[in-house]
């Protein structure tokens, strides 16, 4: 393991066969904690006041989630997490910093050392590259797919962290099928998808009577899945009014339905899945600190595809056996990619993820005319113009196209605000005031090009701290 890495991996054959990660430590010099040490053995340690960090703090000028320490290939990556009086290395205020031992870091009126250790921890990484219908060759999958391996056989709770269209879903029906429970059901329930007055009844059951349109008794989610998996999805979504009794129900292991009086046991094994930052929704007041403890057990988080590229191949492939399979050309017709076009899938951010891709291999399939598909098959309007920072030959398909440089020059800078402007937002939770300060614009002005382009922060979200 060189100097400056803080993960490496270990190849056997030409194959990863598992990552080391570096031994180091964190040692609390100054503060209400002085004395307290901790090793890090996992790849993002977080510090704050909450009990959901790894390095829980008493100074309360420390925020809830203060800060991580991240650990990549290029060394350990210090994160401020949004807090209130800041990270500081060395006297200077960072909002991140990659951190040498010996470094200095405040955290409130808390200080703490990051040292180096001696030796490494080994990572398991899986012998498969596929785990169910999840696909990946690349490392960050394969480790995926052993922690998989290890909680499926359990009852264990887990929580599933990754943007839209990362395959959340799929996580959560491949742990089933890879559990005891497998000839039980596996119940999905979007927590966005329904109105805020009926949850509750969707969630736990009603009796009837109990409201006005509540005809007959109805069994909850919970009841229906019993003996199997609940999967909810989109949990940062759920009501704060309704976390306590969802939090009751995972501890007890019993609901009650509305308007009824009685207790029901229930045998369920949960799964939650989420694309917001839920540490930042306990700072912000806007999810119960104890309901995200008891849901995140067991932490799974799914990396962007834009960081995994070496898996689009593969993911590629995967989806042209399935389409090939009801498409025009009929049962086993074989497609293939041309190498110019697979450079260009790789080179793309994919904002959508893996559901993108998929979406992009179905078209082209249906579409093509010939079984070798091409970049006029496989990227949509949307992509042949892909912003300018993106490798490949933009400026060439600018000018195949006879497109006036002016309006080159727009499309661009279209395409690179509105890709800009997503990511700033989601980063932030929607809320404006944050967003407009972490990209140096005016609320005003943040407001006005969110609603410019359709974006999901221009009217709907929090708009001050």
């Amino acid at each position: 393991m060189n100097d400056d890495s803080a993960l490496t991996t270990v190849f056997v054959n030409r194959k990863a066969t598992k990552r080391k990660l570096r031994k180091s430590r964190i040692v609390v010099e100054d503060g209400p904690e002085k004395g307290t040490r901790l090793d890090i053995a996992s790849e993002r340690v977080t510090i704050g006041r909450s009990v959901i960090c790894d390095v829980t703090l008493s100074d309360t000028s420390v925020s809830g989630t203060h800060c991580e320490i991240i650990a990549s290939e290029t060394g350990f990556l210090l994160r401020d997490l949004g807090s209130s009086n800041g990270t500081w290395v060395a006297g200077v205020r960072v909002r991140e910093a990659w951190l040498e031992p010996g470094m200095p870091i405040r955290v409130g009126r808390t200080v703490i050392r990051f040292e180096h250790g001696s030796g490494s921890v080994e990572i398991d990484l899986s012998g498969r590259e596929q785990f169910y219908d999840l696909v990946g060759h690349g490392v960050r999958m394969r480790e995926i797919f052993a922690v998989l391996e290890k909680v499926a056989a359990s009852d264990l709770t887990v929580l599933v962290r990754g943007e839209t269209g990362t395959g959340k879903e799929l996580v959560a029906r491949a742990i089933h099928r890879a559990s005891k429970r497998v000839q039980r059901p596996l119940i999905v329930q979007d927590c966005s998808a329904i109105p805020a007055n009926l949850i509750e009844s969707i969630l736990f059951g009603h009796e009837r009577g109990s409201f006005t349109g509540a005809a007959d008794r109805k069994r909850g989610c919970f009841e229906v899945a019993d003996g199997g998996t609940l999967f909810l999805d989109e949990i940062g979504e759920l009501d704060l009014s309704l976390q306590p009794k969802l939090l009751r129900v995972l501890e007890t292991r019993e609901v009650q339905r509305v308007g009824g009086t009685k207790m029901i046991p229930v045998d369920v094994r949960v799964i939650a899945a989420t694309n917001r930052d839920l540490r930042q929704m306990v700072n912000d007041g806007t999810f119960r600190e104890d309901l995200y403890y008891r849901l995140s057990v067991v932490d799974v988080d799914l990396p962007p595809l834009r960081e995994r590229p070496e898996d689009i191949s593969s993911l590629a492939q995967a989806f042209l056996e399935e389409f090939a399979k009801r498409g025009p050309q009929g049962a086993g017709t074989h497609y293939t990619i041309t190498e110019d076009a697979m450079m260009k899938l790789q080179a793309y951010p994919w904002p959508g993820n893996v559901r993108e891709l998929k979406n992009t291999i179905e078209r082209a399939v249906s579409l093509a005319n010939s079984t070798e598909l091409g970049m006029h098959d496989l990227l949509p309007a949307s992509q042949k113009t892909p912003p300018v920072f993106l490798p490949g030959g933009t400026a060439e398909q600018f000018v195949e196209d006879d497109t006036p440089f002016k309006d080159a020059k727009q499309r661009v800078v279209d395409a690179f605000e509105v890709q800009y402007l997503k990511a700033l937002l989601d980063k932030h939770g929607d809320n404006i005031s944050r967003s407009a300060k972490a990209a140096g614009l005016t609320r005003y002005h943040l407001r006005e090009l969110a609603k410019r382009y359709g974006l999901r922060g221009d009217t709907g979200g929090p708009d001050d701290d």
